[in-house]
């Protein structure tokens, strides 16, 4: 049976941090750049990250994993260039392939892996996406192959959500808000440590 991918998308400037990396950030004692990575593997599915040339520290995050690291020499364009990018860099013959911004510290391999499980159930030709427990649709998100290449055509910071507009996704319920908490400034990350260690 093919495989499926898994874009973790690592190439943002993090302009709201004031200096800081929202990637390099710990949770539960790891960047959650490499959190999310070692998440992704658990799956089982071929992981590719996709980098910015000026982060030489995210590369450091992710030292020892065994999967592929793309430099999306346009990252300053938005999401789209790491999407554009990290899906020209698939075969043809994959059977999908997961969207995954690696900012959101809640998703783990139970959450990416019940996506998954509902895109096999459709027959891995629908989106199947990732939503609160409330339905507010979120990450992650997994496109079939019929659909990459128009992946490898997207342009400017609105990601695929155009692309994703136009099918009828599959709605995965994640646990609270596995699939919405995006943290991008000191303040956010502040707010979600303190939630998690509130009795």
């Amino acid at each position: 049976m093919a495989r499926t991918a898994i874009l973790l998308l690592a190439a943002g400037a993090s302009s709201r941090m004031r200096g800081a990396d929202k990637l390099l950030q710990e949770v539960d004692g790891a960047p959650v750049l490499r959190r999310q990575a070692e998440a992704a593997l658990r799956i089982g599915a071929d992981v590719t990250v996709c980098l910015a040339a000026d982060r030489p520290d995210r590369e450091a995050a992710l030292r020892g994993l065994t999967l592929r690291r793309l430099i999306v020499k346009d990252a300053g364009e938005g999401m789209a260039a790491s999407i554009r990018a990290g899906a020209a860099s698939l075969p043809d013959d994959i059977a999908g392939a997961v969207i995954l911004p690696a900012d959101m510290p809640e998703i783990d391999a139970a959450d990416i892996a019940a996506v998954l499980a509902a895109f096999d159930a459709a027959g891995r030709d629908r989106i199947a996406r990732g939503t609160s427990e409330s339905g507010v649709p979120g990450h992650p998100v997994v496109f079939p192959a019929r659909l990459l290449p128009r992946l490898r055509l997207l342009s400017g910071d609105d990601g695929a959500r155009g692309l994703v507009r136009l099918e009828k996704p599959i709605m995965v319920p994640l646990p609270g808000r596995h699939a919405l908490t995006d943290l991008d400034t000191p303040e956010d990350w502040a707010a979600w440590r303190a939630g998690r260690h509130r009795p």
